[in-house]
This record gives structure tokens, C-alpha cells and sequence, in this order.
């Protein structure tokens, strides 16, 4: 245990606190001996008892109030934290369509290649058949006039 020398209402006051905490005990108590003193200068000599009691009450006030602002700010960070998670699980599902239609999306687009190879094939057939029917007639044409 460490041992502090602390001033609070010009008087010194020997303390005990736990070895490390002897910064913390000395900032605490200005703050404390602040808080008396504006009371004081506020309220005039009222008593020390009674001027301990108010600045304490006041603290614990005050406290009590930052307290609250602490729920409060939870509550929305709780509430922004569901409203991230619904975000998320909108984007993964939104990505899991995107895919499922890329997915869709590569297989028309394969279907359309399979048909355009397969009109390509036809149109060919059917240019060699044209081709073949024109020479046939062109021969016969060539055989009547040489008949002729």
C-alpha cells in the first residue's frame, strides 16, 4: 500500500491506496476539492458537513446522468450494429443473386453461341446445296446449248 499526502479544504489528509494508484487518488481528490470549493464560493460557509453532502450528491448526479448518456449511446450503437448485420445479410444475398443471374446469364449466352455455330452449319449446308443446284443447272444449261 502507497501513502498520499492530499490537500482537500486547505486542510492535509494522509491517504492510503493501492501501490500504482497514487496519481489517480491525487486527481481525484482536485477534482473533489474543486467541486467543494464552487459549491462554497456559490453557497457561502454553510457547513462542511453539509456542503460534503450537496457536492456529493451532486457527483453522484452527475454520475448517474453520464450514466444514462452511456445507456442511451448503447441502446444506438445496438441498434446500428442490427441495422449493419441486416446491411450485411442484404449485400451477401443481394451478391448471391448477382451470381445465380451470371450464372444464367453464362449459360444463355452459351446456348446463343451453340446456336449461331448450328445456323452457321446450316447456312453452310444450305450454300453447298445452292452451289451444287447452280452448277447442275449451269451444266445442263451448257449441255443444252452445245446440243443446240
Amino acid at each position: 500500500m502507497a501513502n498520499v499526502n492530499i490537500k482537500f479544504n486547505n486542510k492535509d489528509y494522509l491517504l492510503s491506496c493501492d501501490d500504482g494508484q497514487e496519481e489517480s487518488l491525487i486527481k481525484l481528490t482536485n477534482f473533489l476539492d474543486k467541486k467543494y470549493n464552487e459549491l462554497k464560493d456559490k453557497l457561502g460557509n454553510i457547513g462542511e458537513n453539509k456542503l460534503l453532502l450537496i457536492t456529493t450528491i451532486k457527483l453522484i448526479d452527475e454520475y448517474f446522468d453520464l450514466k444514462e448518456r452511456v445507456s442511451k449511446q448503447k441502446i444506438k450503437l445496438d441498434e446500428l450494429s442490427d441495422k449493419f448485420k441486416e446491411l450485411k445479410s442484404l449485400a451477401i444475398d443481394y451478391k448471391g443473386n448477382k451470381d445465380q443471374e451470371i450464372q444464367k446469364l453464362n449459360t444463355d449466352i452459351d446456348n446463343f453461341k451453340k446456336m449461331v455455330d448450328d445456323s452457321n452449319k446450316l447456312y453452310e449446308v444450305m450454300l453447298d446445296k445452292t452451289t451444287k443446284s447452280l452448277e447442275e443447272i449451269l451444266e445442263k444449261t451448257e449441255s443444252n446449248s452445245q446440243v443446240q
